[in-house]
């Protein structure tokens, strides 16, 4: 039985964003462990420590923008506990309504207090109190005079990031684009194909009698988007193994590989195993999947939601990558190469992926996406299809690595018409089809099927 002693839900926040600061671990993965070990919270306030956690982290620059008005000492001066106090304060203040000013700076004092910063109490208290009088005052830099500078603050974007941005969709995507990832993003689920009418409806009662916002996705019928929810392990059906987590733009490369029965599909980098149980469900038993990643823990995941699924035709084993394995040559009839990325498409579900990048590590992942490349596919059979996909929206990582593989190896773009939901036929390029946040109802996200010449001359 857990413990249910009094918990501070702000100094846990606090505790995460000092651990998140440091690079220690990223985000979502340390939040969702928190939130499993307190499992036992009231829903709202569990739901407090996410908004407040993921909303610090998201407004982190503009945080720091306002916090540099007001305070005497600039943020990069401060000591890491404080000011990651002031951000999660400042967020208070600003973001959450429901929450009294006054609470929000005598909290701040208590925890500084605490955490044995008692000479800076009137230092956080002074700030704090200055803003919250100040608030519908605040100020930003001119769109009109930096229009860059203000779309780096207004949405807490690195400017190196917005000048990328910028410079390959122009001023006006962009922001649509910044703006989408600071949108609050409902979870999708995958439910079965093989349910009946009947079972979904019945499906969808129990979901209703559990207040659990449900809607039907535009774009596949076995998709839906849940708003309201608690935790997916609560949700009707997910224990039963008749629903799975992962967004529709993942989804698509299943639905889009022609997966026929009795097919052997290979996934190169396979956690959390998504797509390699979609591809196995497709699959109805027959044939067989192999999900490999890097790690033993990554292959666990694949395990564990594999096992929930009662997905029976998936093998999941450790394999890096980037070392060849001549038993697997030419073996796959369809090859997933969801290869490692910068992210830049899921920013607003992992919010420190923006803090964390810089040129010159997009420059090392797309060698990195190269080397495997090179490496993974003589797994293909002649005649055979490569999915290659990503959640990124850089161009490098994505149309280019598919002129790349054209022009290096003997694979050919496919359209992927007839698999794709109507309302992205149009999308699709000669290079594959690039999903936008805020444009489309789906994470930022890129994929194509190449097929290999039966010829390799």
């Amino acid at each position: 039985m857990k413990e249910t002693c009094k918990v501070n839900s702000r100094e846990l926040v606090l505790s995460m964003l000092m651990e998140i600061d440091g690079q220690k671990e990223f985000s979502h993965i340390l939040l969702r462990q928190v939130l499993d070990k307190y499992d036992y919270l009231p829903g709202n306030e569990k739901a407090f420590i996410k908004r407040l956690t993921e909303g610090t982290l998201e407004r982190r620059l503009e945080l720091d923008y306002i916090l540099n008005q007001y305070s005497r000492v600039e943020v990069h001066r401060m000591k890491p506990l404080i000011r990651a106090l002031l951000r999660m304060s400042v967020y208070q203040l600003i973001y959450m309504d429901n929450i009294p000013d006054s609470a929000v700076c005598n909290e701040a004092v208590k925890l500084a207090v605490k955490h044995k910063f008692s000479s800076l109490k009137g230092f956080v208290n002074g700030v704090l109190r200055n803003i919250a009088r100040q608030k519908e005052k605040l100020s930003y830099p001119s769109y009109e005079e930096n229009p860059l500078e203000y779309l780096s603050i207004r949405y807490s974007m690195p400017l190196w990031l917005v000048e990328h941005f910028v410079q390959l969709y122009g001023e006006e995507l962009t922001e649509q684009l910044l703006q989408a990832f600071l949108e609050e993003h409902p979870i999708t689920i995958r439910v079965k194909e093989e349910l009946s009418d009947r079972q979904r409806e019945e499906l969808k009662d129990r979901w209703q009698q559990q207040k659990i916002r449900v809607k039907q996705h535009p774009y596949l019928p076995y998709a839906y988007s849940c708003e309201k929810l608690e935790g997916v392990n609560r949700m009707a059906g997910f224990q039963e193994g008749l629903l799975g987590v992962q967004d529709v733009s993942s989804m698509l490369v299943a639905q889009s590989a022609e997966i026929k029965q009795g097919m052997r599909i290979l996934d190169v980098c396979g956690a959390p195993g998504g797509k390699a149980i979609h591809a196995a469900l497709k699959l109805e038993g027959s044939g067989q999947v192999v999900a490999r990643d890097l790690s033993a823990y990554k292959i666990g995941l694949i395990q564990k939601n594999a096992n929930r699924q009662r997905v029976e035709n998936l093998i999941a084993e450790v394999w890096d990558a980037t070392l060849f394995d001549p038993e697997k040559e030419e073996w796959a009839d369809i090859l997933f190469c969801d290869l490692p990325c910068s992210g830049l498409g899921i920013m607003g579900k992992k919010r420190d992926i923006k803090y964390r990048l810089t040129p010159e590590s997009l420059d090392e992942l797309v060698r990195l996406q190269r080397k495997i490349l090179t490496v993974v596919w003589p797994y293909v059979k002649p005649g055979g299809i490569l999915m290659y996909s990503t959640c990124t929206i850089n161009p490098r990582e994505n149309e280019e690595q598919v002129r790349w593989i054209t022009e290096k190896f003997p694979f050919e773009v496919e359209p992927m018409a007839e698999g794709l939901p109507d309302a992205l036929r149009k999308l699709e390029t000669e290079q594959g089809l690039q999903l936008l946040p805020g444009l489309q109802e789906t994470d930022g996200f890129f994929l194509a099927r190449l097929r290999r010449r039966k010829s390799d001359e």
